[in-house]
């Protein structure tokens, strides 16, 4: 039942109506372009500044506990914005959503990696996390099926409501969570630091979790922010407006793949994961630059590969985690992401006005290179990671 639970946990946590219109619902209450961007700043910045404290305040009181609060504070967030929409009410709810994301960060994993070990069976780690990452994303393809019609038949109202109502069976299944911990239900402020110190100095006192850190981040944020601009590559390559939603479900497809085949990635050894890396970047790069709709097949076979790397990466970074603040450290990792894909953002905007979508792609996928060097160099008999020496 662990199992089945952190399996609707994800799916409910994605399952949100208001996502693919929220978009629309600013527009309507008159945002510009500018003010939309804002309120996106102020979402990554919340989840940068709460990552790391947050993942303390799960090693030092509950995980359960913040996987339950998260998807509250998001749906309070939505509500806000169908029941007064105006500027600072969406800068609010971007607040809460981005707390939301800090707060589920690093509990959700830790939470899984040590019931599964209690259970003796941390090796399932992987695959079952490769299997959440998927339905999460069958979560967002369902969300954006069912809003349409929602959204027709009841406009802003319904679909408002019923993201707070996913949300608030997602905080009921998160109750339902086994957490099997000694931690009391509130930790003392001389706890909560010597938590967030034993976690930040795992992460930047032990080369082999540092590397780790660094790789989930890096193989995760590069292709992550790049799918956010699929759409304007897709325009680009000639594909019609009206399938473009096609494309991007062709990309999550691939994606969704990935994740289903991370068990069989699991025991992959350095050069092999290397070689995953150094054949999935060449890939989506042609697949950008031909200009063609037939090079989304290669872009999606590629986003299947990087999401495998990036279950694997965070698989091998549970393994190395030996002390208490695992949700700590694994929240480390969470803000490596968030900066690494602030990075991508910034510099596909500096690049878009001089070189074309297909050629930003393949230049932004230059790093994986790096990465599959640096990995391979660890010998074919290592589980994949950075150089551990």
């Amino acid at each position: 039942m662990l199992v089945a639970k952190l399996y609707a946990y994800a799916f409910l946590s994605d399952f949100i109506l208001i996502y693919p219109i929220y978009a629309l619902l600013f527009d309507d209450a008159g945002l510009s372009v500018a003010e939309t961007s804002s309120l996106f700043v102020i979402w990554s910045v919340t989840g940068m500044v709460l990552e790391i404290p947050s993942g303390a305040w799960a090693d030092a009181v509950s995980r359960r506990l913040l996987l339950c609060l998260g998807p509250l504070l998001a749906g309070l967030g939505y509500a806000l914005w169908i029941l007064y929409p105006s500027y600072w009410v969406f800068a609010l709810g971007f607040v809460l959503w981005g707390a939301q994301g800090a707060l589920v960060s690093g509990a959700y994993e830790a939470l899984a990696y040590e019931e599964l070990e209690r259970r003796g069976e941390k090796d399932r780690y992987v695959v079952v996390m490769g299997r959440a990452t998927s339905i999460g994303l069958v979560g967002s393809a369902a969300a954006i099926g069912l809003a349409v019609p929602v959204f027709a038949g009841g406009g802003y109202l319904a679909v408002g409501a019923a993201s707070v109502v996913v949300c608030v069976l997602c905080a009921a299944t998160a109750l339902t969570l086994p957490e099997h911990r000694t931690r009391g239900g509130d930790a003392d402020d001389g706890r909560y630091w010597a938590t967030l110190r034993a976690g930040i100095e795992e992460a930047r006192g032990d080369r082999g979790v540092l590397h780790a850190v660094l790789l989930l981040a890096f193989v995760t944020a590069i292709w992550g922010a790049l799918e956010e601009y699929v759409p304007f590559l897709a325009a680009e390559s000639g594909v019609a407006k009206t399938a473009v939603p096609a494309v991007i479900l062709l990309v999550w497809v691939g994606a969704t793949a990935g994740g289903l085949l991370s068990g069989l990635a699991a025991r992959l050894t350095s050069r092999r994961y290397a070689l995953m890396l150094a054949l999935a970047a060449p890939a989506m790069a042609v697949g950008a630059l031909i200009g063609h709709p037939a090079g989304f097949v290669l872009i999606a076979v590629a986003f299947g590969a990087f999401q495998l790397a990036g279950v694997v990466a965070d698989a091998r970074l549970q393994e190395r985690i030996t002390g208490e603040a695992r949700a700590t450290v694994t929240s480390v990792a969470g803000l490596g992401e968030n900066l690494v894909t602030v990075a991508v953002y910034g510099t596909y905007g500096a690049l878009s006005p001089y070189l074309s979508h297909g050629t930003t792609f393949a230049l932004l996928l230059l790093p994986y290179v790096l990465i599959a060097l640096l990995t391979a160099r660890r010998g074919p008999a290592r589980p994949a990671s950075l150089l551990d020496q």
